[in-house]
């Protein structure tokens, strides 16, 4: 089955689920971030097909999440490194962490702690407004339409409906 493109959707979130939007790849950022960096330890902790982990591999290596420095060069073997676009990618992976760890984990608790290194203790992702530091919640925030949002989509009866504020 083909997979629809959602790259040039004016919306962050379909652009990002586009970029990571199935299984693997998440799960390939999460062993970066634990210090993962050859394909055969990836393939080791994850299990999958070299195939599969090449494509999720070469995908973040395309969008800029990770870059290849190589470490051996006969035969040419790579490093898979996070980039900085990848390491700021790193709080959207523990906020899905924490919703997991919240509604996922069973009764023995989370799988994995995240303890901060600055504080010395164990924490887990929050998101917050960067003016006031209160949550953000679904229910404390209105969505309007960015300066990005395609000009000749404003008009449409979905968009007005969805976001009235941004057209008042």
């Amino acid at each position: 089955m083909k997979r629809t493109s959602l790259a040039s959707w004016p919306c962050s979130i379909a652009r990002t689920m586009d970029l990571i939007g199935d299984w693997w790849t998440p799960l390939v950022l999460r062993e970066a971030f634990a210090g993962i960096q050859r394909f055969d330890d990836f393939q080791l902790s994850l299990g999958l097909a070299r195939n599969t982990l090449t494509a999720r591999l070469q995908r973040l290596v395309d969008a800029g999440l990770l870059e290849r420095e190589p470490y051996q060069h006969n035969p040419v073997r790579y490093d898979y490194v996070l980039t900085e676009q990848g390491r700021d990618f790193y709080p959207v992976m523990a906020a899905i962490m924490a919703w997991g760890d919240r509604w996922l984990a069973d009764e023995s608790g989370p799988p994995v702690l995240t303890r901060h290194d600055t504080c010395g203790h164990p924490t887990h992702a929050v998101v917050v407004c960067e003016r006031c530091g209160k949550p953000l919640t679904s229910d404390t925030v209105t969505r309007e339409l960015g300066p990005g949002f395609p000009e000749h989509l404003r008009g449409r009866a979905d968009v007005e409906a969805r976001f009235p504020s941004s057209l008042a």
